[in-house]
């Protein structure tokens, strides 16, 4: 199994003349076309920004713990 090959592609074509007619073929690949366009689009936006998020949500906990340690009274002991 190498792939369609062109005896494949050739019935392809023949098969979406006969579903669409030659005048809807022009139509449908310019829809094929930009839906693939977007999906390239997306998939390179979610690869792109997961690492500007990691170093927004690394950046966040770490003041946290320093405005905790800073409101807590240094004298204090606890019971025995």
């Amino acid at each position: 199994m190498s792939g369609i090959g062109a005896p494949g592609i050739i019935l392809l074509v023949i098969l979406a003349l006969l579903l669409f007619g030659p005048s809807k073929l022009p139509e449908l690949g310019r829809a094929v076309g930009r839906t693939f366009r977007e999906f390239k689009d997306g998939a390179r936006e979610i690869i792109s920004e997961p690492e500007p998020a990691k170093k927004s949500e690394s950046s966040v906990p770490s003041q946290a713990p320093q405005t905790v340690a800073a409101e807590l009274p240094q004298n204090r002991r606890l019971p025995e």
